[in-house]
């Protein structure tokens, strides 16, 4: 299973969308250099206020951008970065990969996928009723989400536009994707 790195993006502030970048370098049990939710401890400011002491399980997030195509028929003019991913990719379903699965980038960084980001209300700042878009109900009736995944990163390295990404399941029974 492989795609494409089609954006990579980061911002050293925590601002809702993420300036694209022409590199990003990834690094081990961090993050993305530069990136604000760079760290051992979780990052995400509504997390660090419930308990700053949990391991940062979201590093790095990377999205589909089949996405936008499939929002763009919403009415929703998305672009890489601009919901908050650090990386966007084409041709490979990440909604589909189950937990634990390690995400080859490029030449040298691999990244292991924690869980599903969940949509937070700046979701809906940013794009009135996006946040809506990006939840759907699964057929028993559970909810889902489509906002992209979440990882962290087991070896650091260069991340590039046009890199490959290539999946390595992880041993069965695989774990569906939980938020994180």
């Amino acid at each position: 299973m492989q795609g494409e790195i089609i954006a990579v993006s980061r911002d050293g502030e925590h601002r809702f969308s993420k300036e694209n970048q022409a590199v990003i370098e990834l690094v081990a049990g961090l993050g993305i250099r530069g990136d604000a939710h760079l760290g051992t401890l979780v990052q995400h400011r509504v997390r660090v206020r419930e308990n700053p002491n949990r391991p940062n399980l979201r590093q790095v997030h990377l999205i589909h951008s089949e996405l936008f195509e499939e929002l763009a028929a919403a009415g929703y003019d998305l672009y890489p970065g601009a919901i908050g991913e650090n990386i966007t990719t084409r041709g490979l379903n990440l909604l589909q990969l189950p937990t634990g699965t390690k995400l080859h980038l490029g030449r040298d960084a691999v990244v292991e996928v924690t869980g599903l980001r969940n949509p937070c209300r700046q979701v809906d700042a940013f794009r009135p009723g996006l946040m809506q878009a990006l939840l759907f109900k699964h057929p028993d009736g559970s909810l889902g989400r489509k906002s992209g995944i979440m990882a962290i990163v087991l070896a650091g390295g260069e991340v590039r536009v046009g890199d490959s990404i290539r999946a390595e399941l992880p041993e069965e029974p695989h774990q569906p994707l939980k938020p994180v």
